[in-house]
């Protein structure tokens, strides 16, 4: 069989420009960056792009390693510079993964039934459970950084926004939405083959930022403490909606950048 060039090309420009919509796509869904003037009609919905998960992770990584860089290249210490490093990610995703995690922190302890659990995760007041999660996640992020030279915030801040992103179509694969509206339900189920994409993206930039051990280990505490949060949410509210994805990002990240802490 004769090796047909042209059909070798458009085929791999075709691959390409459909990581190019989904990756566009998942910018929009994930982040508060201007991209939707980019997007293809052909990306409407958010599961089809979910593969690209991880992608974002890089981008949300590299914003808060230059907010890092710039305030350490001003002199200011490293704990000032952590925090504005957590701040220039929450600015970058709208604060769309930490709402998720103050609302399922009140919601899975504050609420006494499934019904009341799910009322107060969709109530847009903050309650105490809220607060303190909100500030644990903030501190320990910002803490993890300020230990870290900055190539090694950069290499941690990638790793960590990646490797939790890249679970989120892994825990929308496993659970059954707790609700039959809401984001958790109308973004639809990823395929196998996403959350192979996202996996194998998670597990290779971890690998590659943190080195292999740190990397893999980082890796296997994050699946582990992500697993058993999702087997939490299917026990309270009996699967997951957008709030309980959101909280999955940050325990994600949160132990990505302990491990990377840790190690150095």
């Amino acid at each position: 069989m004769a090796f047909d060039a042209p059909d070798w090309k458009d085929a791999m420009l075709a691959a390409l420009a459909a990581w190019r919509d989904d990756a566009v796509a998942a910018v929009c869904f994930l982040t508060r960056l201007p991209l939707a003037g980019l997007a293809s009609a052909e990306t409407g919905l958010p599961a089809r792009s979910m593969r690209a998960f991880p992608v974002v992770g890089i981008l949300v990584g590299l914003v808060g390693w230059a907010a890092f860089a710039i305030a350490a290249g001003l002199g200011l210490p490293a704990t000032i510079a952590a925090l504005l490093a957590v701040a220039a990610t929450v600015l970058v995703t709208g604060a769309l993964h930490e709402d998720g995690l103050a609302d399922t922190a009140d919601g899975l302890g504050g609420g006494t039934d499934r019904a009341r659990k799910l009322a107060i995760m969709r109530d847009s007041r903050t309650g105490a459970y809220g607060v303190l999660a909100l500030v644990l996640s903030v501190a320990l992020r910002a803490a993890a950084l300020s230990v870290l030279t900055t190539p090694r915030v950069g290499a941690a801040l990638v790793a960590a926004h990646v490797v939790s992103r890249a679970a989120l179509p892994v825990v929308m694969r496993g659970l059954a939405p707790a609700r039959d509206d809401g984001l958790g339900a109308s973004a639809g189920q990823p395929d196998d083959s996403a959350v192979g994409w996202c996996l194998a993206i998670g597990i290779v930039a971890a690998l590659l930022c943190l080195g292999f051990v740190p990397g893999l280990v980082g890796f296997v505490i994050a699946a582990i403490a992500i697993a058993a949060f999702a087997a939490l949410a299917r026990r309270q509210i009996g699967g997951y909606t957008g709030d309980v994805l959101g909280a999955a990002q940050q325990i994600g990240e949160i132990v990505m950048l302990l491990t990377a802490a840790a190690a150095a």
